[in-house]
């Protein structure tokens, strides 16, 4: 299996909202998350934002991390309007 397909649905000062996609033949979001945050870093300038993400169930979660490293899930998207 390759790395997880997503797109960027909405990417702020704040927060980038990203949507897993391509699950069916590659990894998922929440399975590559490290490499998902690389891809963001490097494309999309990732240190500070938050990020959220809508899995293959539609459920929206956040991936914690501390300047683009992953640290954690915390699920849910709770003071933030995606």
């Amino acid at each position: 299996m390759g790395h997880a397909v997503f797109e960027v649905i909405r990417a702020t000062p704040e927060y980038i909202f990203i949507q897993d996609a391509g699950h069916e033949t590659n990894r998922t979001v929440t399975n590559d998350a490290e490499w998902v945050l690389e891809e963001l870093a490097l494309e999309h300038g990732l240190i500070t934002q938050r990020v959220f993400y809508a899995d293959s169930e539609n459920q929206a979660d956040e991936i914690g991390h501390d300047k683009g490293r992953f640290v954690r899930f915390n699920f849910g998207h709770e003071g933030v309007a995606l």
